[in-house]
């Protein structure tokens, strides 16, 4: 009964607004105890921002940069609130991430112009793990368009024995929401979110190192996810609207059917006259 439980939670999740996702998931908890536990480590939540007092720099809050209730900065790799045995990558790996931040930081600024961007890696036995995160919110120039972009992107990288190649295999979620205000048409909230996963074998060298291989599949399936969801959410939109208002006069409408009818008839008489 639990199973089934979870399962039809995490199908009323799939479907509730996008935006208020701590709150339905709070509200499902109280409902469900037992599947707390559960649910927190399945459903993927906006993201929050804290700043690094340090740097003067904002990063993302997530569970894979907390140990206990402290947040560890990708840019100063410290602990808020300050932990003395949080969990740290290794130098090597702590070198990667700096350079990821720093490569994630300009694609950032490349395709959304502006928000927060953080990236955070962790060893494995054989190779390392991480994750990459961007949040976009926005008003809009006019104030009456609200909305907000969040991506978590989860790579895994297992790395060859001979060092010149690695599997990669990477699980992204992407949660968008949008609110219009407007006089003429009120206010309308659209929103979803979408899963999508790739695993890949690459070449790893100098001129295609590991932030390099991984930027081009998170590229590209952010671009994917991006079309899937302006056809989904906004093509079935106006499709339903488009559906619901006649860009036609009721009266020229009429006269088309009238028409259509008067032409059946005609070609149901001739062909009676003939049999």
């Amino acid at each position: 009964m639990t199973e089934q439980q979870l399962d039809c939670a995490l199908d009323l999740m799939r479907r509730l607004p996008p935006q208020q996702i701590e709150k339905n998931l709070s509200d499902l908890i109280d409902l469900v105890p037992d599947l707390c536990e559960d649910l927190l480590s399945s459903v993927d939540q906006p993201l929050k921002i804290a700043r690094d007092k340090q740097v003067g720099k904002d990063y993302l809050l997530c569970d894979y940069n907390r140990d206990g209730d402290s947040y560890r900065s990708p840019w100063s790799n410290s602990y808020e609130p300050p932990l003395d045995d949080g969990a740290m990558p290794s130098d090597r790996l702590r070198k990667l991430e700096i350079d990821a931040n720093n490569a994630f930081d300009q694609y950032r600024e490349m395709y959304f112009e502006g928000g927060v961007s953080s990236v955070y890696l962790w060893d494995l036995e054989h190779g390392f793990a991480g994750v990459i995160l961007i949040k976009k919110a926005g008003d809009g120039e006019s104030k009456k368009i609200k909305g907000c972009w969040d991506s978590i992107h989860v790579v895994e990288v297992q790395e060859k024995s001979s060092g010149r190649s690695a599997h990669y295999k990477l699980t992204s979620t992407c949660m968008l929401w949008l609110q219009t205000n407007k006089p003429r048409s009120g206010t309308m909230n659209l929103g979803g979110s979408l899963t999508r996963q790739v695993e890949q074998d690459a070449t790893v060298s100098e001129a295609s190192p590991h932030i390099a291989n991984i930027g081009r599949l998170v590229e590209d399936m952010e671009n994917k996810i991006r079309s899937t969801l302006n056809e989904i959410y906004f093509g079935k939109t106006r499709d339903i609207v488009n559906g619901l208002r006649s860009v036609q006069p009721l009266a020229e409408v009429r006269k088309t059917k009238d028409l259509q009818e008067e032409l059946r008839k005609t070609l149901s008489q001739k062909t009676a006259g003939k049999d």
